[in-house]
């Protein structure tokens, strides 16, 4: 928790005695969990992996956006939290399966004209970005308790899983942020 994948990649030198060591996609760094590293002469396969599916678990807060739309942020919007029950859950989450739409979120390595969208975001400013098609293989509701609502996300690369908890929170009617990520493939 709080290693960019930059930090994972140094620290696996320092431990393996490897200038050679490589990610396969860069991990947000409030996420947990899996993140495969390649070293040696594995290090020009790591492209391959960077396409593979990928599994995550997340935690949604529910009533609370934030900046980051994870909680790491600064409140920007507080709601009531209505009462939901599963089968109205289940039919907001089958909106979101499939190929979608995503804008990344101004708090990403995404770069606009050669800049991070995060350094730009944390001088307040906000660019236009263009939406990419993300597939959501596999979305499922594992637990809902109070305001929080856990799930498991099975997507493609690119998918930002901030911004499906912010968008999945907007359609239930009250707004989310993520409040634990962990990758678990």
């Amino acid at each position: 928790l709080g290693m960019t994948s930059h930090d994972v990649v140094s620290m696996v030198r320092r431990l393996v005695g490897m200038r050679a060591v490589g990610h396969t996609g860069t991990l947000d760094p409030a996420a947990t969990g899996v993140m495969i590293v390649c070293l040696g002469k594995a290090t020009k396969f790591a492209r391959f992996f960077e396409s593979l599916e990928k599994t995550y678990w997340a935690v949604l807060q529910l009533g609370v956006c934030t900046d980051t739309q994870d909680a790491t942020g600064t409140v920007v919007k507080r709601s009531v939290v209505l009462s939901y029950d599963e089968h109205e859950v289940q039919k907001i989450l089958e909106v979101f399966k499939g190929c979608i739409k995503q804008t990344p979120p101004m708090f990403s390595a995404v770069k606009y004209q050669g800049e991070r969208l995060y350094r730009l975001a944390r001088r307040g400013q906000t660019v236009q970005r263009q939406a990419r098609d993300v597939v959501i293989r596999r979305l499922e509701c594992l637990d809902i308790r109070h305001a929080q609502m856990t799930l498991s996300v099975t997507c493609s690369k690119g998918t930002y899983i901030r911004t499906l908890g912010e968008d999945i929170g907007l359609s239930v009617g009250c707004g989310a942020h993520v409040l634990h990520l962990q990758r678990c493939q």
